[in-house]
């Protein structure tokens, strides 16, 4: 059951201009669901991307990374649920380059000018002509208004799907912001299994918006774990087709911080609502180090907390067992931490102090805190000025038959 996230009205989620999405059936995995994505750009659309950092990344990730080092416009994106392609070697990278190919002959583009995405079991062959047989269809299907379909289309074990919309204000011109995203297990940031699809009708220069991708990543779906576990497939896209206002070039444009801060806030909704749908999730949790030296040592701290499953295990029961923060604190790998200036707070409540329990603290405070869907620790270091915030669930036994039945 996820955690409050929100599903908007198909009405309030706005088509960008430049962009149709098309959905096809193509039997990947499960008959009888539609699990193939078709994204078409108009030309002159900009794209970037960030992946996976994991060393057997998928194919498609290979080909996205080639595609997009050429500098070529990318014209069309295409992506399929019910397989990863990954850890496929040689023969799922030319499994991922024909879906490029046979994309590209159907819209009448380079291949090179495809980004292909895939998202599944892993270790199995891609069966390429179920999916070459239903793009025809996919691109026949392609219209304006087909973001709530895709948001549907691209989930594996995702309970919801997961889509924001807004229009912003930018100088004189009014642009649109649209995104979905999928993920639920194996989330962990550099990335996730998850993918991420942003866009926007403003225009970009295409070396802006690789900076503004890598930096929006870095605040929103690299700061999210549910499991610790860093997939093959993890990708995450921007694309702004500019159709709407003269380009913005620079950071210095008036209009800059406008739409960076509108594409971070869509990309962390989009992140968070992973989260709040992760496998068997009861509870959201906000993990939030300050006073540390430095960023890093904060997210070291953050991460060491966040991915503890006995700290998951307990908040799933509201047990305020919290010594286990303690703990993950400690070792988190600050060599030097002095255990006497870290303070710790789950939400309102002060439990730890100097080393130890708080004085006032309570366990019946603490448990009232844990009860909660939506939770927030936070954790002061006494050591510096930096500051991070990790987003994260608990386990559940939900989490456990998920995964012990994911092939089933």
């Amino acid at each position: 059951m996820a955690v409050n996230l929100h599903i908007p009205p198909e009405s309030s989620i706005f088509p960008v201009k430049g962009l149709e999405i098309g959905i096809a059936e193509a039997g990947i995995r499960k008959a009888g669901r539609r699990d193939l994505t078709v994204f078409k750009l108009d030309a002159g659309s900009s794209v970037a991307g960030v992946f996976t950092l994991n060393r057997f990344r998928a194919a498609p990730v290979q080909v996205c990374e080639t595609h997009l080092a050429t500098g070529i416009d990318i014209r069309a994106l295409v992506i399929n649920t019910g397989n990863a392609n990954a850890g496929t070697g040689e023969t799922g990278l030319q499994a991922a380059k024909q879906t490029c190919v046979a994309l590209a002959e159907q819209m009448g583009i380079k291949p090179q000018q495809v980004l292909p995405f895939s998202t599944g079991v892993i270790l199995e062959p891609l069966p390429l002509d179920r999916l070459v047989a239903a793009l025809p269809t996919a691109v026949s299907d392609c219209a304006a208004d087909h973001w709530f379909a895709a948001a549907h289309s691209i989930m594996t074990t995702d309970t919801q799907p997961k889509i924001v919309s807004q229009h912003i204000q930018l100088g004189a011109d009014t642009i649109t912001v649209t995104g979905i995203s999928k993920g639920a297990g194996m989330i962990r940031p550099n990335m996730a299994t998850m993918l991420g699809f942003l866009a926007t009708d403003a225009s970009v220069e295409p070396s802006l918006l690789k900076e503004m991708t890598r930096a929006i990543a870095n605040l929103s779906f690299n700061r999210i774990t549910v499991d610790g576990d860093t997939s093959t497939n993890d990708s995450f896209i921007i694309m702004a087709t500019g159709k709407v206002g003269e380009p913005i070039d620079s950071v210095a444009d008036p209009r800059y911080n406008a739409l960076y801060g509108a594409l971070a806030n869509a990309a962390r909704e989009l992140a968070q609502k992973i989260v709040r749908d992760a496998e068997g999730a009861t509870k959201f949790m906000t993990v939030r180090v300050e006073q540390a030296k430095t960023p890093e040592e904060a997210l070291k701290v953050a991460y060491s907390v966040a991915q503890s499953p006995l700290v998951k295990t307990a908040f799933y029961a509201s047990d305020p067992n919290l010594g286990r923060i303690l703990c993950a604190i400690g070792y988190a790998g600050i060599d030097d931490l002095d255990v006497n200036g870290v303070n710790l707070w789950l939400g309102d409540v002060k439990v730890a102090s100097e080393g130890g329990r708080h004085p006032d603290y309570q366990e019946e405070d603490g448990q009232r805190v844990m009860q909660q869907p939506e939770i927030e620790m936070r954790i002061a270091l006494g050591r510096g000025e930096a500051c991070e915030t990790v987003y994260t669930c608990d386990f559940s036994h939900e989490y456990v038959t998920i995964n012990a039945d994911y092939r089933s």
